[in-house]
């Protein structure tokens, strides 16, 4: 009925089948063969008394009665005595509420509103007064089959289960319970790449030319030419976040701010983002911090953060006034699209510094195979037949290397700067002029920038 398992290190537990399905172990610690062996006997008395609905003798009474208040809490965890005096029954909305209160004040509102929805569906699902110690494997993997049957999209069951691992796990860490019923029941994701579209840049200028003002022509031009979250990015963008004369932008980091160094990444100032930014600038009230008008900051901030603004239905409206068939995930698919580009000019590692995301989150949430690349190697671009061309022109070298001086001389050629053409001077030696492009301020009056606090200061 009940066993004793013993790991490596010397610490007994007892297992046993729980009159209600369940397969709880109970932790001993490291005890001695015989202290564990009278702790089975009680454990198996306990568990008849149980499946019979018998109660339990004086001598089972008087010893559970006696029992330390770390052991009972065990052994109640484990459903086979009631809670110590004191100790209410743990029950599954209470407890869950109250882990996620005392997040509230250290995780983003939208983290929140996340757990909040599986401990909603959890208590929907198992009851309010469930006691928490009862919940099994089997009611996880039930659980996972009510998603499933709900028709919810399988990175959501993902991550559903993964939060509720989360919880249970804590559960564990409190004692409330043994062992955690969601550890083994997982779901695969789905592929990211079903719900991710390539926007075409063409698409982008027309939806442009149709937006309404030039805040929302900037809006556009920051999530898909520079690869902004909109709208936590975007409209947390100052203008002393600018940098005109270096052509570098500091983009502040909402998502991250609470890990260290993670606040603000670097980007270039991208030449299709500084039309729009100039002509925003030219229309910005005198003294203005925010690149992005107020009455946008305040519209976009709601109980949840940055989540509750609610950008994609106008963006709809314009897409639509534009005669263009919308694409999945509007303004994230404008922002793989951007980090798409950029990973055929750049190295991916600088790119994904750019973005603020990994080259491992890139290739599978961002980065994708558009139409130009397997039209350019369909035309002969990058074939491979044309490296193995070389092979016999490295032939050729390698024979020379083995001539006499004055044929290992006609070989050599001076050392070239890779990305530089032969017949350029060296421009490594030369310096580079430091002027820049500068929009024109009111009045006549040159704008410069400082950077103050690793943030630019810009001035009219």
């Amino acid at each position: 009925m009940a066993s004793i398992a013993r790991d490596a290190k010397g610490h007994r537990r007892i297992q046993f089948m729980h009159p209600d399905g369940r397969r709880p172990a109970i932790r001993l610690g490291k005890v001695s063969q015989r202290t564990a062996e009278s702790i089975k006997h009680r454990v198996e008395q306990l568990i008849e008394s149980l499946l019979y609905k018998q109660p339990a003798d004086g001598d089972l009474a008087r010893w559970v009665a006696s029992l330390e208040p770390p052991m009972a809490r065990k052994l109640a965890a484990a459903g086979l005595i009631a809670p110590p005096d004191g100790e209410p029954e743990v029950t599954l909305e209470p407890f869950l509420k109250d882990w996620l209160d005392g997040r509230k004040s250290d995780y983003k509102p939208a983290s929140v509103r996340a757990w909040g929805q599986v401990i909603d569906g959890l208590v929907a699902f198992l009851g309010a007064d469930c006691p928490i110690r009862r919940v099994t494997q089997e009611n996880a993997e039930e659980y996972r089959q009510s998603m499933l049957a709900a028709g919810l999209r399988a990175t959501t069951i993902h991550k559903r289960l993964q939060h509720a691992r989360m919880i249970f796990a804590y559960a564990v860490q409190k004692k409330a319970l043994l062992e955690n019923p969601f550890e083994f029941v997982r779901h695969r994701p789905g592929d990211a790449s079903e719900r991710r579209a390539y926007v075409e840049v063409a698409d982008v200028r027309r939806v442009i030319d149709h937006a309404p003002d030039n805040t929302w022509r900037l809006l556009i031009a920051l999530s898909r030419f520079a690869g902004l979250r909109v709208p936590s990015e975007a409209l947390s963008l100052r203008w002393g976040d600018i940098d005109w004369e270096r052509g570098r932008v500091i983009v502040p980091v909402p998502k991250l701010e609470h890990l260290p160094g993670r606040g603000c990444r670097v980007i270039p100032l991208f030449a299709d983002v500084r039309p729009y930014l100039e002509a925003a600038w030219d229309e910005a009230p005198e003294g203005a911090e925010y690149v992005f008008p107020d009455e946008y900051r305040r519209r976009a901030q709601g109980k949840d953060g940055w989540a509750s603004a609610n950008f994609r239905t106008t963006l709809q409206k314009i897409i639509k006034r534009a005669k263009i068939l919308p694409w999945t995930r509007l303004w994230h698919s404008m922002r793989a699209s951007c980090e798409t580009d950029l990973a055929r000019e750049y190295p991916l590692v600088v790119v994904a510094k750019w973005l603020g995301n990994t080259p491992a989150v890139a290739i599978r949430h961002y980065v994708d195979v558009t139409d130009a690349e397997f039209e350019r190697a369909a035309a002969g671009g990058a074939s491979p037949g044309k490296k193995a061309a070389q092979i016999p022109a490295q032939q050729v070298h390698a024979e020379a290397r083995n001539g006499s001086p004055a044929e290992l001389s006609a070989h050599k050629k001076a050392p070239a700067v890779r990305g530089l053409a032969a017949s350029c001077d060296p421009l490594h030696n030369r310096g580079m002029e430091a002027a820049g492009i500068e929009p024109a301020s009111r009045g006549g009056s040159a704008q410069t920038s400082t950077c103050v606090s690793g943030r630019f200061e810009s001035r009219r």
